[in-house]
C-alpha cells in the first residue's frame, strides 16, 4: 500500500474513531438536561417542604457545566454550533471548507490555551484541595477534570472536522 493511501487510510479511522466517540459522549450528555432538572426540582421541593439543602445551586452549576462542555463537541459534529451566515450561506461547499479549516486552526490554538490553563487550575485544585468558598464548599477538582476532559475532546473534534475540510478543499471523500 503506497504511503499516500496508507496515510488516507489512517486519516479515516481517525475521523470515524473521533466521530462515533464524541457523538456516543453527546448522546449521553444529553441525559444530564435530566440531572439538572431533579436537581431544581428537589431544591424548589425542599425549600418549601425540608430545610433547604445548601448544595442544589452549587451541584446544578456544576451539572450545567458538564452538559455544556461535554456537549461542545457532539454540536460541532452535528453543525449545531454557531456560525455567522450573513456570507457564509450564499458560499460554495468548496469555499465553506476554506474558509472553515483556516479558522479552526484559532480554534485549536485557543482550545490548546484552555487546556494548559484547565489543567494548571486542576492540578492547583488536586494539590492543595481546592473547595469553593461557599457554604457547602465542594472540592473543585471533579468539574475542574470533566472541563479538562472535554476541552480535549473538542480539541480532537476540531482536528477531526478540519481535516474533513481538508478533504472537501481537495474534492475527496472520507
Amino acid at each position: 500500500m503506497p504511503v499516500k493511501e496508507h496515510m488516507h487510510s489512517w486519516l479515516r479511522a481517525y475521523v470515524r474513531a473521533v466521530d462515533v466517540f464524541n457523538y456516543r459522549i453527546g448522546r449521553l450528555t444529553m441525559y444530564l438536561l435530566f440531572v439538572l432538572i431533579g436537581i431544581l426540582i428537589y431544591s424548589s421541593a425542599s425549600k418549601v417542604l425540608l430545610e433547604p439543602a445548601l448544595w442544589t445551586l452549587e451541584m446544578a452549576q456544576f451539572v450545567m457545566t458538564a452538559y455544556f462542555f461535554l456537549g461542545g463537541p457532539y454540536a460541532m459534529q452535528m453543525g449545531s454550533d454557531v456560525r455567522m451566515d450573513l456570507f457564509y450561506g450564499d458560499w460554495s461547499p468548496h469555499t465553506r471548507a476554506w474558509v472553515d479549516a483556516f479558522t479552526a486552526l484559532f480554534l485549536l490554538f485557543y482550545l490548546g490555551v484552555m487546556l494548559y490553563g484547565g489543567v494548571g487550575s486542576t492540578s492547583y485544585a488536586l494539590q492543595y484541595g481546592e473547595t469553593n468558598s461557599t457554604a457547602w464548599r465542594p472540592y473543585m477538582w471533579p468539574i475542574k477534570i470533566v472541563m479538562c476532559f472535554a476541552i480535549v475532546l473538542m480539541i480532537l473534534q476540531a482536528t477531526s472536522e478540519l481535516i474533513k475540510d481538508i478533504a472537501r478543499i481537495q474534492d475527496k471523500d472520507l
